[in-house]
């Protein structure tokens, strides 16, 4: 496949639920698939065993030990998924059965079960899967260079395995296992941008068979990955999304005006994120709806009425309309953010003005954002070359970084009558927040919310750089 046409696969955002899992996975035989899909018991039951002990030679020497002399069928397409059972309203529970059902229990994985999470699936499932391979266990090295894996959530679930798999390249653990998305979040921006769906199907119990069949054979795209690392003051209290964890250095304060003494005061967040950063309202809206969920998880039932629940939060946050104490112009982020950028081939940074009505900044890798809209559009291409931007794609190295308004002008853009107010382009970005009257901030990484201390006397600086890793997503047209 061309590169254009890979781009053009990668970036549809016009499939929708039905497409290419709907009544299709009627035909498709469960025992033929079973077959496909599963890993040989041993090697299986000896992941899961890893994980739970967190002992990698030890369950692969007693796994050898009990395969004995045994010869077991390499497998043809070995497959495990990670579902997040808490998603998708009832359907998070029943579609984690249906699978155990159609593979084994042994290759479904509940992330809400810390034992089952992703980074104790690298750290010693797969290490443990390596290990059988390294003691000349030849089924065990064939699974290993063959899987696949399939996330069943909304985008920031996609994003937290995506980012735990990461790690492989990291720590030099060839290949790293591309990754097929089942829909079951409230804007499925990742799934969409890959053709599974925005959202999980009403057939899905033959959807899945269809998904899981084309989980296996498929074609594989490349997506950007951007590392996010956030300094503040140390000693806040702060809870983080599964996307970020804290660091015990600041390692990017070259690109920082700190004194090096004032670095022992600061308390340093990294993770990475594939679709957005956002900071300023949108994120507090999203904020309050991951509470609501968690406080009251039988109100977010599914998408319409999660998308409801988010509406009714845009109102009463003021997004749409700001209370008249200390007026609107308070709510504008220039008044805490200062945003530099570095553009494609230039190496220094280079200070962008925040227009003074803007409430929420977005930086974005994908086209799809807020359920499948694709607020900085298609612009022609006399403007692109007015504004110095370039065509946007999945794998440019670039975010194309708008604002949001009030509620209404955000309204406008999420039914795509008008385009978000065009900021700039990115290869790499740096935000410093002061909080003035501001005590906190909100900001989001692919649909995962957190609230942000603000200090009055230091600033908290966000970096966002390009990783020089591309993950690998099974294209799901």
């Amino acid at each position: 496949m061309a590169e254009g046409e890979t781009r053009i696969a990668a970036r549809s955002s016009l499939m929708d639920g039905f497409k290419g899992c709907g009544l299709s996975g009627m035909n498709i035989d469960k025992e033929e698939l079973r077959r496909k899909v599963s890993i040989p018991r041993y090697i299986r039951t000896a992941m899961v065993k890893a994980m739970k002990d967190k002992d990698t030679d030890g369950v692969a020497a007693s796994a050898l030990e009990e395969k004995g002399e045994v010869e077991e069928v390499e497998p043809e397409a070995p497959l495990v998924v990670f579902v997040n059972s808490r998603s998708g309203g009832r359907h998070g529970p029943e579609l984690k059965v249906r699978l155990q059902e159609l593979m084994s229990e042994e290759q479904v994985f509940d992330l809400n079960i810390k034992e089952e999470r992703p980074f104790e699936f690298v750290q010693y499932g797969l290490a443990c899967l390596e290990r059988l391979a390294e003691l000349g266990d030849n089924c065990a090295k064939v699974t290993r260079q063959k899987l696949r894996v399939m996330v069943a959530g909304g985008d920031g679930t996609v994003g937290w395995v995506l980012g735990s798999l990461a790690e492989l390249s990291v720590q030099k653990r060839e290949p790293v296992p591309p990754v097929g998305i089942i829909p079951l979040g409230t804007g499925n921006d990742l799934s969409r941008s890959f053709g599974w769906g925005g959202s999980f199907p009403l057939v899905w119990r033959s959807a899945v068979k269809s998904s899981l069949l084309k989980a296996t054979n498929n074609p594989i795209c490349q997506l950007d990955s951007w590392q996010i690392m956030l300094s503040m003051p140390a000693g806040e209290k702060l809870e983080l999304p599964h996307s970020l964890r804290r660091e015990d250095q600041c390692d990017f304060s070259q690109d920082l005006d700190i004194d090096p003494k004032a670095l022992e005061k600061l308390s340093c967040i990294k993770g990475v994120f594939y679709n957005y950063f956002s900071i300023g309202m949108d994120a507090q809206v999203a904020y309050g709806f991951h509470h609501l969920r968690d406080q009251k998880p039988y109100l977010a039932r599914g998408p319409i009425t999660n998308k409801l629940i988010y509406s009714g939060y845009s109102c009463s946050q003021g997004w749409f309309c700001t209370p008249c104490i200390g007026g609107p112009g308070l709510r504008g982020l220039n008044n805490i953010v200062k945003l530099y950028i570095k553009r494609f081939n230039h190496p220094g940074w280079e200070q962008i003005q925040v227009p003074p009505d803007v409430r929420s900044i977005v930086a974005l890798n994908l086209h799809n954002y807020g359920s499948g809209r694709n607020p900085w559009g298609h612009p022609k291409h006399e403007y692109l070359q007015k504004r110095g931007f370039v065509e946007a794609h999945v794998d440019d190295g670039l975010l194309e970084v708008f604002g949001l308004k009030q509620g209404w002008h955000a309204s406008f853009v999420m039914v795509e009558l008008i385009t978000a107010k065009h900021i700039a382009q990115a290869a790499a970005i740096k935000l410093e927040i002061r909080g003035n009257q501001w005590r906190k901030a909100f900001m989001q990484i692919d649909g995962e919310p957190w609230k942000q201390p603000l200090d009055e006397e230091f600033s908290t600086f966000v970096m966002i750089k390009r990783v020089p890793f591309q993950p690998l997503v099974i294209n799901g047209n």
